[in-house]
């Protein structure tokens, strides 16, 4: 008999799809460049200012099989982009095998709060304080993205930094609704400390999906 459909989403055969696009980059490391992004609901990491909270609630996102998702980011790009909601809430091995079996370069944008799983060609963590992550995925690193809302996050980004490895590249991006204010802050910090880089979301200011 057949696993039921909850037990194929635990698997990871399955996954609660909210959306999926082709578009560019806005932020971190590899802004700029046209991706496939695969937003996966489900997150319980509770960012008050989170602008995808629709992505919350993994019941209102049909479970979709994962050869349908592969397939189709395969259509449009080499680059695939797994986000969420929180994409490792669910197991990340059988989609990230699949997308390397295509040949494609898969890129997660996370939490960290959830066992790591997956193959990943870069790894950008985005640690929050409501819900922090696992110690597992620190050496995972590639990049370190702390969103920037008041003076706090500043400490919160160095204890962050101080457990990602040497090669992680460093980001400080301000939180969208308080950009104005914390922008100067944000600039005078990395010319004091220039192992940080400013993180933009570009696609906000050019409007770009």
């Amino acid at each position: 008999m057949k696993n039921t459909m909850q037990e194929q989403v635990n698997e990871g055969v399955l996954l609660p799809l909210m959306e999926a696009f082709y578009t560019i980059q806005g932020e971190g490391f590899h802004k700029g460049t046209a991706a496939y992004f695969i937003r996966v609901g489900g997150c319980d990491v509770g960012c008050h200012w989170c602008d995808v909270k629709e992505s919350w609630n993994p019941k209102l996102h049909p479970p979709t099989s994962i050869e349908t998702i592969a397939t189709e980011a395969a259509a449009y790009s080499n680059t695939i982009v797994v986000t969420g909601g929180e994409p490792l809430m669910w197991n990340m091995d059988p989609i990230t095998g699949l997308l390397k079996e295509k040949g494609l370069q898969t890129h997660i944008e996370t939490s960290g709060a959830y066992t790591f799983s997956g193959t990943w060609d870069w790894v950008c963590l985005s640690p929050k304080k409501t819900k922090l992550p696992t110690e597992e995925i620190y050496p995972h690193a590639n990049e370190l993205k702390v969103i920037v809302y008041n003076n706090d996050d500043f400490r919160f980004a160095e204890e962050q930094a101080a457990k990602v490895g040497d090669r992680c590249v460093l980001y400080l991006q301000p939180e969208w609704s308080k950009r104005d204010a914390v922008m100067p802050k944000i600039v005078d910090y990395v010319m004091k400390n220039p192992k940080w880089k400013v993180s933009l979301q570009t696609h906000k200011y050019l409007n770009i999906p």
